[in-house]
């Protein structure tokens, strides 16, 4: 008996592992497919292109005049109006925003992963500097999974600064804080190892995590602060994965901007 309960508890375990190898995707990217008849308020669609001859649909609001530029990263189920949600008091406060949506994201072509998501980024760049806002005009910031694309973009563009709000170390290592008896280091294939790239911003960087956060839980804050000591961590109490969202993330982003010269 003890035999076939260990066995029915290894097929099983091999059976989920199974389904999670080869549908990480779908379960990483629940890709919102609204295709938007309108911009959020404010905002116009522009179009970005990709290095591997994509062109994405994004939303654009100037900023007004000697204020800096947001480029924000959303989620992994969000869209373009979640992002202008998690953006509004910034842009009321005069920032301007290039709200990015992901390839297979928003009616957008392509299929999302984690390189291309990280083209995805770069054409962001590349139209706001066709524009002629150049990178030290930006203020990059992440949500969630967006804070892979969110470093990646960072770290090679030296903006005027970076924001992660409930970033992740890595992506195996979310799987692995929630779910230790999956081999994750082994089993995740988009990766967005935040964790290694942090140290080599030269931004300013400001790291937003709620306490109450079950889904990307703040170990994954402490790894990244303690991966870029110079950071600013904030924890925002009994706050979870909404985070962005809300008010206090919004306000603490603005106070710690205005202390940066």
């Amino acid at each position: 008996m003890i035999r076939k309960i260990a066995l029915s508890l290894l097929v099983f375990l091999i059976a989920i592992t199974a389904i999670l190898y080869f549908g990480q995707r779908f379960f990483f990217y629940p890709a919102p497919q609204e295709r938007l008849a309108e911009p959020p308020a404010g905002y116009r669609f522009v179009e970005t292109q990709t290095s591997d001859g994509l062109k994405l649909r994004a939303a654009y609001r100037p900023a007004t005049q000697g204020m800096q530029t947001l480029v924000f990263f959303h989620g992994n189920g969000d869209s373009i109006m979640g992002a202008d949600a998690a953006t509004q008091m910034l842009t009321e406060a005069g920032y301007g925003a290039l709200l990015v949506e992901y390839r297979g994201y928003g009616g957008n072509p392509g299929s999302p992963s984690e390189e291309g998501f990280y083209r995805d980024g770069e054409a962001a760049i590349a139209w706001l500097k066709s524009s002629g806002v150049g990178p030290e005009r930006l203020v990059i910031i992440g949500n969630s999974i967006g804070s892979g694309p969110a470093t990646e973009t960072a770290l090679r563009h030296d903006p005027a600064a970076l924001v992660l709000v409930s970033g992740f170390a890595s992506l195996p290592f979310v799987v692995s804080d929630l779910y230790p008896f999956i081999p994750a280091k082994l089993m995740v294939r988009d990766r967005y190892n935040n964790e290694s790239k942090l140290g080599r911003v030269k931004s300013p960087i400001m790291i937003l995590h709620g306490d109450a956060d079950t889904l990307v839980r703040p170990a994954n804050a402490v790894r990244l602060k303690v991966a870029a000591p110079t950071a600013k961590l904030v924890m925002v109490p009994d706050a979870g994965h909404e985070l962005a969202y809300g008010p206090a993330a919004q306000q603490a982003m603005l106070d710690w901007l205005a202390t940066l010269p």
